[in-house]
């Protein structure tokens, strides 16, 4: 899974012309990947102020608004990618845009397929 990270600073700082060439180069990245079949799911993330944390305590449950305060970076995407090896999912995170201004972070996601439900 690519992680896509942002935030408010960032964002900002980025022209009218800086952020469609953002949105020119996924558009690119997610048709390349699709064309080579490597693409399971991509998405934008809504605003981190309509994201609720939830924690359970000693069985009862607090949510609170927004994501963490201590952070500044949030999640704000995500490509779901079958890569051959994590060498060729660091090379895809390289390619995306969004690791010029900030990060993108590659992690495995874990096969739950024999998992008992």
């Amino acid at each position: 899974m690519l992680l896509i990270y942002s935030n408010e600073e960032s964002w900002a700082g980025l022209s009218a012309e800086q952020r469609e060439g953002l949105a020119r180069s996924h558009a690119e990245l997610m048709q390349e990947l699709t064309e080579q079949g490597m693409l399971v799911s991509a998405a934008g993330l809504a605003d981190p102020i309509t994201t609720r944390t939830v924690s359970v305590r000693d069985d009862t449950r607090t949510t609170t608004d927004g994501p963490y305060a201590e952070a500044k970076e949030h999640l704000a995407g995500f490509y779901l990618v079958e890569c051959d090896n994590i060498d060729e999912a660091i090379d895809y995170a390289a390619r995306m845009p969004d690791a010029k201004y900030l990060a993108v972070e590659v992690r495995p996601v874990m096969d739950s397929s024999g998992l008992e439900m």
